[in-house]
């Protein structure tokens, strides 16, 4: 996506010095900052403390990270990949990218060739998540055009957390439509969710909306169900960080409430997911609990313009903080994918899986 009329990735490969580039999302809306990335446990640390997230951009720096770990020689790659798995666990394409990696890499019989296609696979896994996620965007723009057609004024859409451009390398997967709508000239608004305890709606998805110039409202993440009551949202769509073959969908906490919300007032909710976000081999999703501090305190700009964090909460008071919930396939009105929307059930997953089989 352009920032301020310069084209960025959320990560990308600089040849100059061997070091991955990251855009440190921590800082984000207040501060634009990059950071170089030149070892394996650079990556681990940009993982567990979410300077990158989002399910697809995981995957893509675990890659990277193998190859930095390759680079240095000091692990065997197993060994490595055993380091990134253990920084978050929801996300499957985390450990997606990490066994193709692995697969890739122990074909070759010496360092040169496993240093070569280590990074070429990681190159390859970027622009394949580019790829797939523009065809995201092109396959559900149809959605937000059929609403355009049958009403005046804009299509309200109410996105959670963030699955736009920062939460893949490019583009995005729940946002791609929304970008791709935009693109054609299609009148859209976004009500963004804040998504607490880390506000990545509030601070990042926001951001994201208006360097693209595409009308967005914040919203406490309380309020979306009081707006699709009053008929406020035409369409939701979230992104997802693991999404089960029988179609429950594991995302952002608080999504399942969207979901209950939408299915009470008759709101299409579609997941916009890439298929390497699927887990086709099981229906069980390890949900990630953080450390409480997230719930207890928030991270803003001061007065002073120094990047602060502030307690909210009272000293001795307890908090648990869930990561993500788990919103079952029924209330899903479809899973937007790269190769089409198809219904989110056992029977919908097999045909999408049959599709896959044939290319």
């Amino acid at each position: 996506m352009k920032i301020d009329g310069t084209h960025y990735r959320s990560i990308w490969f600089d040849a100059s010095d061997h070091s991955v580039k990251i855009i440190d999302q921590t800082r984000l809306p207040h501060f634009f900052d990059v950071l170089s990335l030149t070892c394996l446990d650079d990556v681990c640390h940009a993982i567990r403390t979410m300077q990158v997230r989002g399910a697809p951009l995981i995957g893509a720096a675990a890659a990277f990270g193998l190859y930095l770990s390759v680079k240095e020689g000091n692990l065997p790659p197993e060994e490595a990949g055993k380091l990134l798995l253990a920084t978050r666990p929801t996300a499957v394409n985390l450990q997606w990218a990490i066994a193709r990696m692995l697969d890739r890499i122990s074909e070759e019989s010496n360092s040169e060739a496993k240093n070569r296609t280590a990074l070429a696979t990681a190159q390859a896994i970027c622009e394949e998540d580019v790829s797939n996620c523009t065809s995201i965007g092109l396959h559900g723009v149809g959605l937000v055009k059929e609403i355009a057609k049958a009403k005046a004024g804009p299509v309200n859409i109410l996105t959670h957390c963030n699955a736009g451009w920062l939460a893949t390398v490019d583009r995005g997967t729940a946002m791609a439509p929304v970008y791709q709508a935009w693109e054609e000239g299609i009148e859209v608004h976004v009500w963004v969710d804040e998504t607490r305890p880390r506000n990545q709606g509030a601070s990042i998805t926001a951001w994201e909306l208006g360097k693209q110039a595409i009308p967005h409202t914040v919203i406490s993440d309380n309020t979306g169900g009081h707006l699709m009551q009053s008929g406020q949202v035409d369409l939701c769509l979230v992104g997802s960080d693991r999404t089960t073959y029988r179609g429950n969908v594991c995302n952002k906490i608080g999504t399942y409430l969207k979901a209950l919300a939408a299915c009470d007032n008759d709101v299409p909710f579609y997941v916009a997911v890439s298929v390497s976000s699927i887990d086709w081999d099981s229906d069980e999703i390890p949900i990630e609990e953080r450390h409480s501090g997230e719930i207890t305190s928030i991270q803003g700009l001061n007065s002073q313009g120094i990047l602060d964090t502030v307690r909210l909460t009272p000293e001795g008071s307890a908090a648990l903080n869930y990561a993500f919930d788990i919103t079952p396939s029924r209330l899903v009105s479809g899973l937007i994918t790269e190769k089409g929307i198809f219904s989110a059930d056992e029977p919908g997953l097999a045909r999408l899986r049959g599709l896959l089989n044939t290319d």
